[in-house]
């Protein structure tokens, strides 16, 4: 990370994900180099300490059982977007090496700097280096799939989880996420994007707002899960 130094002038919070500033762009103060690309089964442990850190923010940690044995059984299945999907959130003190592996017919790993104005301490940086790229640390995630709306007669994405570790939020990695997701539906052609909030998170319903997601709060989730879910095995 680089030196202190005096702070320069404030700058915006980053737009929606365009890729990478103009080559004659030079970066100011202490840039943070952020990636988001399509996760990889390689990707699981980082995905499963992701997920229970998650649960630890949302105080649910006594719903939470995923192994990694369980996450690698399920996900990675079916071709991008066509079922279970992860955009996975990398930061660097440096600009990301380019690696052809990253890249598919269904996806271009996006690509943005931010300038903060101080440098960013990461005490986990460690435990959540990615391996591909020696800098890179895994800063968050978002889950999603497609489902469908019978009143637009249009697919869309539902968003499962969304996730930034507590040390890189704040800085416009959770909308680079969010708006990842929105990009390709539009590029597909869907016609929404939704997902569900903690009644209790105030900071993230007015996010979500700011970003022109309508909270509908006349609507409940309903769910059956565990030996509920076993009851029904033989119903039919």
């Amino acid at each position: 990370m680089a030196a202190a130094a005096p702070p320069p002038p404030p700058t915006p919070a980053p737009s929606a994900p365009t890729g990478l500033p103009d080559s004659d762009s030079t970066p100011v103060g202490h840039p943070l180099f952020s990636r988001i690309r399509l996760a990889t089964p390689l990707d699981v442990p980082n995905i499963q300490k992701l997920i229970h850190q998650m649960a630890i923010f949302e105080k649910l940690t006594h719903l939470f059982t995923a192994t990694e044995s369980d996450l690698a059984s399920t996900l990675f299945k079916s071709p991008p977007f066509q079922s279970f999907t992860i955009f996975l959130l990398e930061v660097s003190s440096r600009p990301f090496e380019k690696d052809s592996n990253l890249h598919s017919q269904n996806f271009t790993p996006i690509e943005r700097i931010i300038n903060l104005d101080h440098s960013l301490s990461d005490p986990e940086a460690e435990t959540f280096r990615n391996g591909i790229n020696g800098d890179a640390v895994v800063a968050g995630f978002v889950l999603f799939f497609p489902n469908y709306s019978t009143f637009l007669g249009k697919p869309g994405f539902y968003v499962e989880d969304l996730f930034v570790r507590e040390c890189y939020r704040r800085k416009g990695l959770g909308k680079m996420l969010l708006s990842a997701v929105a990009s390709q539906a539009v590029k597909m052609g869907y016609g929404r994007v939704e997902w569900v909030v903690l009644d209790w998170n105030v900071n993230a319903i007015k996010f979500y707002e700011e970003m022109g997601a309508n909270v509908l709060p006349e609507w409940r989730i309903c769910r059956i899960t565990g030996p509920a879910l076993e009851a029904y095995r033989d119903a039919i």
